[in-house]
């Protein structure tokens, strides 16, 4: 069976690369250029049983996944035998519980976004264990994370052998699916972001799989991002191919940009945005509660393990109130449209959004938090109401980069960035006058998939020049900061205050 598929290997110069994201999956083939001949893509269904929950239908995301790999081979004109490696990026903190003999899960999986566990890490805050966490960990007690998620989960099964039962993050659970369940694992990036994982060792941390009560045997085994992870099954595509990297979804953007030296940030505009800055091969420490995290591994010649480490602020909800516009509130009927409504008003009408749908991520952290409208009055329009979520997204970003300079002895002139909403001029003009510096838009804007493509490659050797790869990608515009931008420093300012309300909505004050 293999001898086949080495008779094969002049021919396979393919890379499939797969992006499993919060709101859909991807997937990417490219050549041997780095160029895109082939992609597909399928919209996830949300699930919101409860105020404050998400879920995702695992088995949904893995009929997608395959859907979306045949679909993109197809486009590309290929044979699956002509792909060298396939690299899988996904939503990060997503994770789940299934029966490793049936392999059905035990119930949907807990997505990022959710809410429920709140409570769960009030306590442990409450308890002062927030210090020690964020010592072994890099990241600050919360339910973004998936630690209390399957500490949830495991209660809510309580009383099934957990001999029979896998436990890990979306990347887990289809690289299990690709493999016919014959691999259990996860790398380094996405086990960073358990709230499990020791981020000076990169292994599973014993006390904390204690205080959360979660079986080790469970937990998939935590490998170098750019290493081999298995083969897929050959039923799957009628030949069996190498799964070389696998990312977090932020991570992988890190990577597609370039950023592999400290000082280097970009920002991705998807569900939440994420403003990642690569702090070199030591654990860089915030005050101004930043998150410190993996961006890759692989392994150095002598055997030893490469570790590179990043700062990330997480932004919750960017994308996901645009999608909420057009799905919950109906004011729009396409993400796209939202640019020419903004430019219909001259300014957002003293109308200011708080865009807390899932609670704020950082620089707050607050999990109680809500969403709003604040400064509605009689004379404001759609068009206000469009504008000021768009320029919310842009708040948001400048609270982080200002909290990254506070962290850094060189100020962020530049910021490269990538994501959906990153195709609105609106948005990249208004961010650009906000942060007063450029904003670098690459022609290529899914950098996601682009990095894990170019992990996936590079590991295998069908590249061997990262610096090529990312010097040959074209910059498709620069937006340069007005410099008369005084104004909106000073509705920056009050948006800031609005955030106070929303962080103090069930007092009635502030």
């Amino acid at each position: 069976m293999m001898q086949s598929r080495d008779n094969q290997n002049q021919q396979a110069s393919y890379i499939l690369a797969l992006d499993l994201g919060t709101t859909g999956n991807r997937a990417f083939v490219f050549d041997s250029h780095s160029q895109i001949i082939g992609q597909a893509y399928l919209e996830l269904k949300q699930y919101y049983p409860q105020a404050g929950w998400l879920e995702h239908d695992a088995i949904e995301i893995w009929d997608a996944t395959v859907s979306v790999i045949q679909s993109a081979v197809k486009k590309a004109n290929i044979s699956p035998s002509q792909i060298a490696a396939i690299g899988l990026t996904v939503q990060r903190e997503t994770c789940l519980l299934w029966d490793k003999n049936t392999g059905k899960p035990l119930r949907k999986a807990i997505v990022w976004q959710d809410r429920r566990t709140a409570p769960l890490c009030n306590q442990l805050q409450n308890q002062g264990l927030g210090e020690e966490i964020y010592q072994r960990t890099g990241l600050v007690i919360d339910a973004y994370f998936s630690a209390t998620k399957l500490s949830w989960l495991l209660d809510s099964v309580a009383g099934i052998d957990l001999d029979h039962v896998l436990a890990g993050t979306i990347d887990t659970w289809v690289l299990w699916n690709l493999t016919g369940g014959k691999v259990h694992a996860t790398d380094s990036s996405n086990a960073s972001r358990t709230m499990l994982m020791n981020l000076k060792t990169c292994d599973w941390d014993e006390t904390l799989l204690d205080l959360f009560k979660i079986p080790r045997h469970i937990l998939p085994q935590i490998q170098p991002s750019l290493s081999q992870f298995g083969l897929t099954d050959k039923d799957l595509l009628g030949t069996e191919i190498p799964i070389t990297a696998i990312l977090g979804d932020q991570q992988a953007s890190l990577f597609g940009h370039g950023c592999n030296a400290p000082g280097l940030m970009k920002c991705t505009y998807g569900t939440g945005s994420f403003l990642v800055a690569h702090t070199g091969k030591e654990i860089a420490r915030s005050q101004s509660q930043l998150l410190s995290t993996v961006a890759w591994t692989k392994v150095n010649q002598n055997g030893s393990l490469d570790i590179n480490y990043a700062l990330e602020g997480s932004m919750f909800t960017s994308g996901a109130c645009i999608q909420w516009l057009r799905d919950g509130m109906q004011l729009i009927e396409t993400a796209a449209e939202t640019e020419t409504i903004a430019t219909q008003v001259e300014d957002n009408g003293g109308v200011y959004f708080v865009p807390a749908l899932s609670g704020l991520g950082a620089p707050h952290w607050d999990m109680s938090a809500r969403g709003s409208f604040l400064g509605i009055t009689a004379g404001v329009t759609r068009e206000h109401m469009v504008r000021s979520v768009l320029e919310a997204i842009a708040y948001q970003v400048k609270e982080v980069v200002e909290a990254i300079n506070a962290s850094s002895n060189t100020s962020i002139n530049k910021l490269t960035v990538d994501g959906g909403a990153s195709n609105n001029n609106f948005l990249m003009q208004f961010q650009a006058d906000l942060l007063g510096i450029p904003i670098e838009l690459p022609v290529m804007r899914d950098t996601t998939v682009q990095g894990i493509a170019f992990a996936a490659g590079l590991s295998i050797g069908l590249w061997s020049d990262y610096s090529q790869l990312i010097n040959q990608r074209s910059i498709e515009k620069v937006f340069e900061p007005n410099i008369n931008s005084n104004k909106i420093q000073d509705n920056y300012a009050t948006w800031l205050r609005a955030v106070e309300r929303g962080k103090n909505w069930e007092l009635g004050n502030g």
